[in-house]
């Protein structure tokens, strides 16, 4: 029998997540609370199976590097510029009096100055994770003030980079709190910094641009992983500053290449994985017998956490001018502590700087913290109610400073195409010639860049990995047209547009007839399969140069279709209509006709040539100087370059056409 002790540990404690995660969400929490609770299942504080720590730990580096390579992939500057005027003051005032607050509580409880200011840095940190996750289920996400509070997370990150470089030269292990050691931190950390931005950030998107020429996906995502994990080692090892700061270097470098969405997909799947392994490795180094016996410690750590932190983020209110709902929404969503307060703990934990007991303790809080965040959000409205009714503090709070606006990006791509190949080229062409606005996801670098020379927007990725659909904003999209060949791509594609936009129609390619069925079920508006169609035509055709009548050529196809597209409840209501469109069509034609300079037409009025009586065909509209004309009048006379609109089948319009040049 095999001896497999890292495939058992892997399996035990994904196992054991996805039990805790399923749970979680069942009661309508986070996932995260699962699986820092099927991390205490498997840790050796409780019975049962017990997993390899060291083994799992080291797996959580993991987890952290491509934890901080994800912040550094979406940070942006953008976005934290635009609230720069309430984020940043908030960010760092919050974090300030968080940190003292978590130090005071410490040195009541005799706990060491380092182990004081490591457990206030840990909760002054709220959960990326946590806070998008609430502002989205109270749909809060794309106002002024959600965007204000992810501003404001976005600088707790960027101090959360910055205190991980601090933290080695502050550990007792180091020298202790030697200004010396702390200078040669900043000084090392400042020359990776700077190596990156200089060299890394024309090497490493030239070096992805390449292998992405290469078009193969698995060279792709192992230059992904190389870059991230040789970034974070060399940052360690020859830098001596932290994993963490060298994954988060790495990302904001690859952020800037035209090629990070994909990148973004792509580590997706390595991040969520290894995130649990780390969230578990944290949940096993909690003592439930330890918590149970120091549960007044844990209850007044939460209220500090919780209640403590929307009280800091309200007061900052009264000196940082915006509106009150704004400080509400945020005291709100960073009324918890996550990942960032379980990466900073371990790193006091691996250096000494906290113990095993009172890293506990912080989990315990970050766990009901994480729990209880969700109802946070109801009290808005109770406390607006409140505050309103105390004149002069709501006064003082709701300044109404000038917050920016909502993007409005409704009407700026009304139409995704995913796939630009031959069907979707055609498309595009015909969508640039009428002005109608495209934004294209192709997947072929090639193309894409060719699109880059001709300024069409384009967004390079598989768009059947929903995290790249994302960046093309199908939330304010009026139609998504899927051309790409691949039906289990288009599935994936049109299962996910449907998730993101219930009322977005839905233009989809279908490869099979099987898959026109599928791809209904799905969310698609209207389903195409090419063969048929194609096949149709050829029928249609072959069938009238035998002689048949069109009437019944069209009535043949039509039922064709209905039979075929059957599975699309819109296309199967309006058989009837459309059936008539296709006989009106198919015995009618409209065609515009320019009157020549030498027609003996030219000074005769519609009523002197009689045109309906020769030829059968009418002339329904007139364009004259650039003016249209609709249903001119029997007394018009026809002149030289007129357009005349005739409505009438061919035979008729080949009888207008002889009669325009000749008069016969």
């Amino acid at each position: 029998m095999h001896h497999l002790p890292l495939l058992i540990n892997i399996s035990i404690a994904l196992a054991a997540a996805f039990v805790g995660g399923i749970l979680a969400r069942r009661v309508k929490l986070p996932a995260i609370v699962g699986y820092l609770l099927a991390g205490i299942a498997i840790g050796p504080f409780t019975p049962g199976f017990v997993g390899d720590t060291d083994t799992i730990s080291q797996l959580a580096e993991l987890g952290v590097i491509f934890l901080m390579f994800g912040v550094g992939l979406h940070f942006s500057f953008s976005d934290l510029w635009k609230v720069r005027k309430i984020a940043i003051p908030g960010a760092v005032l919050q974090m300030l009096l968080g940190t003292l607050a978590g130090f005071v509580l410490s040195q009541f409880w005799g706990w060491s100055p380092a182990a004081g200011i490591t457990m206030g840095l840990g909760i002054s940190i709220a959960s990326t994770v946590v806070l998008l996750r609430g502002l989205m289920d109270n749909n809060l996400l794309n106002t002024p003030h959600g965007r204000v509070a992810v501003g404001w997370l976005v600088m707790e990150d960027l101090a959360t980079v910055l205190i991980l470089i601090l933290m080695p030269a502050l550990s007792p292990r180091g020298g202790g709190f030697a200004l010396s050691a702390l200078g040669l931190t900043l000084v090392k950390a400042g020359a990776f910094a700077a190596i990156m931005f200089l060299i890394g950030k024309r090497f490493i998107p030239w070096l992805l641009d390449r292998i992405a020429h290469t078009r193969s996906r698995e060279l792709f995502i192992l230059a992904i992983l190389v870059i991230t994990l040789a970034t974070a080692l060399g940052a360690s090892e020859i830098f001596a500053v932290s994993l963490a700061l060298g994954a988060f270097v790495a990302g904001a470098i690859v952020s800037e290449s035209p090629l990070s969405h994909q990148v973004g997909a792509d580590v997706l799947p390595f991040r969520e994985a290894f995130a649990v392994l780390f969230f578990v490795s944290v949940g096993m180094l909690v003592n439930p017998v330890f918590l149970i016996q120091h549960l007044g410690q844990v209850f007044l750590l939460t209220l500090v956490v919780v209640f403590g932190k929307i009280f800091i983020n309200l007061f900052l209110g009264f000196f940082i001018p915006g509106q009150a709902k704004t400080f509400m929404v945020v005291a709100a969503g960073l009324s918890q502590i996550g990942e960032f307060t379980f990466i900073v703990g371990q790193a006091g934990l691996m250096l000494g700087l906290l113990d095993r007991n009172q890293y506990s303790l912080i989990l315990a809080a970050a766990l009901l913290s994480i729990t209880v965040n969700p109802w946070m959000y109801r009290l808005i409205p109770v406390a607006e109610k409140t505050l309103k009714g105390i004149p002069w503090i709501w006064k003082r709070l709701d300044r109404h400073a000038a917050l920016p606006a909502t993007e409005e990006k409704e009407g700026e791509h009304p139409v995704v195409l995913v796939g630009y190949g031959r069907v979707g080229g055609h498309l595009l062409s015909v969508l640039r010639s009428l002005e109608i606005p495209v934004k294209v996801i192709e997947a072929d670098l090639e193309r894409v860049e060719m699109l880059n020379e001709e300024n069409v927007p384009v967004l390079y990725g598989d768009a059947a990995n929903s995290e790249v659909l994302t960046h093309a904003h199908l939330e304010h999209a009026k139609a998504l047209v899927v051309s790409v060949p691949e039906e289990a791509a288009t599935e994936m594609i049109v299962s996910a547009a449907h998730d993101t936009n219930p009322n977005l129609p839905i233009i989809a390619r279908a490869a099979t007839e099987e898959g026109i069925q599928r791809l209904a079920e799905l969310g698609a508006s209207f389903v195409v399969h090419p063969e048929l169609e194609g096949g149709l035509e050829m029928v249609r055709h072959t069938l009238l140069e035998l002689g048949l009548p069109r009437r019944e050529v069209d009535e043949y196809a039509e039922q064709v279709r209905i039979k075929r597209y059957e599975a699309l409840n819109e296309y199967s209501s309006a058989q009837p209509l459309v059936r008539n469109i296709l006989r009106a069509i198919g015995e009618i034609e409209i065609t515009w006709i320019e009157v020549p300079d030498d027609s003996p037409l030219v000074g005769h009025t519609l009523a002197e040539s009689d045109l309906r009586g020769k030829t059968g065909a009418s002339v329904v509209a007139m364009v004259r100087d650039q003016k249209l004309n609709a249903n001119p009048k029997s007394s018009t006379k026809f002149q030289a370059g007129d357009r005349i609109g005739i409505i009438g089948d061919s035979a008729q319009i080949f009888a207008v056409e002889a009669y325009l040049r000749s008069g016969e």
